[in-house]
């Protein structure tokens, strides 16, 4: 029986406990033992039993459910995790065994963000086959972690059968993976892959192809992303600004992903008016479809499942049957993989699914009642509601909170139905009809484009995000804020006094953050910008909008902020003091919307494949790429630029070692209104000391701590400047340790007035009374970006 008009229909949530208590039980076996899970798998078991006999009470039923459920769920991951606890491979990975594995891919190998200098890696996960490790040979099940070179790992598909060799090692992840396999070298024996596999890679090369033929870069690398979650192309600083803005979903595939596709073809087939049970088959079609061309690996299957969700509420034609369907699915899929209790990847799907069918009606109606017409009213809704309720999970992972990401979602929202189906078609036609492919990729750009720029300028406000604590608890922190949150806005008086505070905060915050009073400083000659763990040091050519700068940071974002803070629309010159990627991985942002003259490099041009992007990066932005040595002197009017060193740049260099990268600096010296500034970059030991041998005029008023502060200074080129004035470019909570205690008590020894960009932010020198004085901005980098 339907509801009557204007009465919404009950939800029958009496599934939820079972659910939960299904999901609890395998996270006690997973997280804190099989021991702790067998107890509760019994106690589970005996409240079930307690229903049964008690089944004339009303709670009798539900007791019975969530009892069985979290005695099969826990009975199943409490096997599991005794069958890892006890494996052979774990114990050899405890010893750090070096060991060889027969494994099949289950997932695309992933690349890994890392400043390290051996080149790129990707990670990869695969279902163990047969070990052999300490002469002995062990076949058998398990899950394994690979982390390996991208060179022959690339590329590999899931399903793939293959053997590698490398050095074991223990996992630190709560799930029931028994060990991580790291190895140098490309995998062999790689068996072909299955023919589903071959045909979705075929589906998916096609629409990366159609993408860069059509598009430019960022929209190009986008598409693919948007549509099956292939962010193989994303730019490394566009994945940082979509995590700043809260979209990262968009590019993720999970659940919400799945019901942004679902909701592209429900929407298409709503205006066709065909009815419920024929939308159904339609979106069955659709959601196999999106299956076979994200290639069926384990978390599109899941996502599949919750997208199955949303299918059979349409079948029966009620909202009512939405929550015992996705009840049940939550514990059929913890039956067959218990593993998933702890995939943050699981819990994002299952929220998302469940705010597409419980939170987003009630949006539609309340948006439909202040008349946005119907489909901007479901384009509005789905992803609003799918982003507040996966914050707090995105908060316990990230560590902080996006400010900015319901402006984002509602900027966004729009153009992701139509792009995502352009993008779908650009996909299936591509193999057999390139110019349909290009033609659904020319009509999908400016919806794409549009997403690049809401994540751009979104990522770039001040203040987009805000430091939250991580983990278990953070997250729940969060939920329950959430929670109250929505009880309150219940009542009419709440919500004026939250618009209120809204407006407040808005008279508040849009000055100070998005416009900085007082920012910059008038008469600024340098400024040392705050990147994190980097060097980013923008030096004022006297010329309004023009500025050169030197060294870009790690990441795009924090240099392009810090420019346009300050006005710079310009650059007269890029110099990289070395390639080493907290000094050249932000080199995108500089360049991005600004007019470059030349992009200068050392004598030393190693390692050769951060040579290469910064190559790449350059040519994209019409900048040439030049060469700079000892002895060079360049001019602007109210800047004279010295090159002092490196003294000795023809020492050969191992791309590897970091200390001989770090001798290859270019070491400068900046001559402006205020005084001299001396820049040595990452300069170490052995290139000072040739310096200082070579007897270099080494004077200025104000020094630029080399290596960001580390213990890898002499003493003698510390003092030999006799500055006034130290600027430490750092990062704050980074793992190294700089500033060293000592080079900073060093520094403040000799009357050096010692600032860091860790504790005040971006650092300028201005007009003092007796010289170069340092004013800061404030609001430092809360992290070192995951360096």
């Amino acid at each position: 029986m339907s509801a009557p008009d204007g009465e919404r229909p009950r939800l029958d949530a009496r599934l939820v406990p079972a659910a939960l208590a299904a999901w609890g039980a395998a996270l006690v076996a997973l997280g804190v033992g099989w021991g702790p899970g067998a107890v509760v798998t019994v106690a589970a078991l005996a409240a079930a039993v307690v229903g049964v006999v008690r089944r004339d009470r009303r709670w009798a039923a539900g007791l019975v459910a969530a009892g069985a459920c979290a005695a099969a769920v826990g009975g199943v991951a409490s096997s599991a995790a005794w069958q890892v606890a006890d494996h052979p491979v774990r114990a050899a990975a405890a010893a750090g065994s070096a060991a060889t594995l027969e494994m099949v891919l289950t997932d695309d190998p992933a690349p890994l963000r890392s400043s390290g200098l051996g080149g790129p890696r990707v990670v990869a996960r695969a279902d163990l086959v047969a070990a052999q490790t300490g002469g002995g040979r062990w076949a058998g099940e398990g899950q394994v972690v690979v982390l390996a070179p991208a060179e022959g790992w690339a590329g590999l598909l899931p399903g793939q059968r293959l053997t590698a060799s490398g050095s074991l090692g223990a996992s630190s992840r709560g799930d029931l993976t028994v060990a991580v396999l790291r190895t140098r070298g490309p995998p062999r024996d790689v068996a072909p892959p299955p023919a589903v596999q071959v045909a979705a890679g075929d589906l998916r090369a096609g629409l990366r192809d159609a993408a860069r033929a059509v598009l430019a870069e960022d929209p190009a690398g986008l598409l693919p992303g948007l549509v099956v979650g292939d962010t193989s192309g994303v730019a490394p600083d566009l994945v940082d600004d979509f995590r700043t803005a809260g979209l990262t979903h968009l590019t993720a595939v999970s659940g919400s992903n799945v019901a942004f596709v679902l909701g592209a073809v429900l929407l298409l087939v709503r205006l066709a008016r065909v009815g419920p049970r024929a939308a159904a088959v339609l979106a069955v079609v659709a959601l196999v479809g999106f299956v076979v061309l994200a290639r069926p690996s384990p978390s599109v299957l899941r996502a599949a499942a919750m997208g199955a969700v949303v299918l059979l509420a349409l079948a029966l034609g009620r909202r009512r049957s939405v929550l015992p369907a996705l009840a049940a699915t939550v514990v059929g899929l913890l039956l067959v993989d218990p593993g998933l209790a702890t995939d943050a990847g699981f819990a994002l799907s299952v929220l998302a699914t469940g705010a597409l069918v419980l939170l987003a009606p009630p949006l539609v109606t309340g948006l439909r009642a202040r008349r946005i017409p119907p489909g901007v009213a479901e384009a509005l809704a789905v992803p609003v509601a799918a982003h507040v309720v996966t914050a707090p999970v995105v908060a316990g992972l990230s560590g902080e909170v996006s400010l900015v990401a319901v402006l984002a979602n509602l900027l966004a929202a729009p153009v992701v139905a139509p792009a995502t189906v352009l993008g779908v078609t650009a996909a299936v036609v591509a193999p057999w009809w390139t110019w349909g492919a290009h033609a659904a990729v020319w009509l999908a750009g400016p919806e794409v484009s549009w997403l690049v720029w809401v994540a751009r300028r979104c990522a770039g406000v001040d203040g987009a995000t805000v430091s939250w604590p991580g983990g278990v608890v953070g997250g729940l922190v969060l939920a329950g804020l959430v929670v109250l949150t929505a009880v309150a806005l219940r009542w009419q008086r709440v919500r004026l006094v939250a618009l209120a505070a809204a407006i407040g905060l808005l008279l508040v915050l849009v000055p100070t953050r998005v416009v900085p009073v007082g920012w910059p400083p008038p008469g600024w000659a340098v400024v040392a910008c705050d990147v994190g763990q980097g060097d980013a040091l923008v030096l004022a050519t006297g010329e309004p909008g023009r500025a050169v700068l030197v060294d870009a940071g790690p990441d795009a974002g924090p240099v392009d902020r810090c420019l346009a803070r300050l006005g710079v629309h310009s650059l007269a010159l890029v110099v990289l003091s070395h390639l080493h990627v907290d000094h050249v991985g932000g080199l995108a942002g500089a360049l991005r919307g600004r007019s470059t003259g030349a992009v200068a490099v050392g004598p030393v041009r190693e390692p050769a494949g951060t040579l290469a992007q910064v190559t790449g990066r350059a040519r994209a932005a019409g900048a040439p790429v030049v060469g700079m040595e000892r002895g060079v002197v360049l001019r602007w009017p109210g800047l004279v630029l010295e090159v002092l060193g490196p003294v000795h740049p023809g020492v050969h260099v191992d791309g590897e070692d970091g200390s001989q990268v770090n001798d290859t600096s270019l070491v400068l010296r900046a001559s402006t209104p205020l005084g001299r500034v001396l820049l040595p970059g990452d300069a170490e030991r052995a290139s000072q000391d040739a310096l200082l041998a070579a007897g270099a005029d080494l004077h200025a008023e104000v020094l630029k701590v080399p290596h960001h502060g580390s213990r890898s200074s002499l003493p003698a080129f510390l003092v030999a400047p006799g500055s006034r004035l130290a600027l430490v470019s750092v990062g704050r909570g980074n793992s190294y340790g700089h500033p060293n205690p000592s080079i900073v008590g060093l520094l403040a020894g000799t009357g050096a007035l010692v600032r860091r960009t860790d504790e005040s932010g971006d650092l300028a020198l201005v007009p003092g009374a007796r010289g170069p004085a340092v004013v800061a901005r404030g609001d430092p980098l809360p992290d070192p970006r995951r360096r």
